[in-house]
């Protein structure tokens, strides 16, 4: 919803110009938030939240969590259940007392939690490049044990295996760990923002109520529909051997970027 932008001097790269677009959005539905009738400012908060997945922090982790599976659509809407539940749950543990306390989360532990999530992309960007390098996002029919060679499916697998297990490369924990940082990262500037717009703390804690399961949900959809979309015929081949790697170079620039390191 707000960035508040990478903590620390100026770097040689700069992907703030990616988040000046959806910030403009904001800005102008945060307008119109400020000193609307209760159940206008709901709904507003409804589409702020329905819009959060689109974050390029947020795409980027997206991307991450895609590829870790293979683009399976499946395992994608599961992964991605798991981060939007972190996410809200952190939006709701912790904005509600700030909310209705009237008061700010500490610097140092908002700055912390931005770092993390531009550590936690690095690493998930750099376990991608790595995994693609060894061969392990290859697919060819293969078999499991005694199914029959006919039987033999396509998905994520190791290259030149022809009978393995299924491997799950991020877990549900996992994902629900990383939404919890993303969420800890905003909850501050989310908090503030309906302090500020609303004119009551109860209003603000509901609309805050109202915000959280969307950003859950939009979350989930965002990486099924991305999964989804990955996996089309025409799409698939270039996903594994050229967009894979794209997206892991490019969330290794960006989380550098975004953690303060570049």
């Amino acid at each position: 919803m707000i960035r508040s932008g990478c903590w620390g001097e100026s770097t040689t790269m700069d992907f703030s110009p990616l988040f000046s677009p959806l910030e403009g959005a904001d800005a102008w539905l945060q307008g119109l938030l400020s000193g609307a009738p209760f159940l206008v400012a709901l709904l507003i908060a409804v589409i702020l939240g329905l819009r959060h997945a689109s974050d390029p922090d947020h795409l980027i982790a997206v991307s991450s969590l895609v590829a870790a599976d293979g683009g399976d659509a499946r395992a994608a809407a599961r992964l991605g259940g798991c981060w939007g539940l972190g996410h809200a749950g952190a939006l709701l543990a912790i904005g509600l007392p700030v909310i209705l306390l009237k008061s700010a989360l500490p610097g140092w532990l908002e700055r912390g939690a931005e770092q993390a999530v531009g550590v936690v992309i690095l690493l998930l960007a750099l376990r991608i490049v790595v995994k693609w390098v060894r061969g392990d996002f290859r697919a060819a029919p293969h078999r499991h044990g005694r199914e029959p060679a006919a039987d033999g499916h396509r998905h994520l697998r190791r290259a030149g295996e022809r009978e393995h297990l299924h491997r799950h490369l991020r877990t549900p924990r996992q994902a629900f760990g990383i939404g919890v940082l993303h969420g800890l990262a905003g909850t501050g500037a989310v908090a503030l923002l309906l302090i500020a717009a609303l004119p009551t703390k109860l209003e603000a804690a509901a609309a805050l109520t109202v915000f959280a399961p969307m950003t859950a949900a939009s979350m989930t959809l965002c990486t099924t529909a991305f999964a989804w979309l990955l996996t089309r015929p025409l799409i698939e081949p270039i996903y594994r051997t050229a967009l894979i790697p794209a997206f892991g170079l490019f969330g290794l620039m960006f989380g550098a970027w975004y953690a303060g390191l570049a």
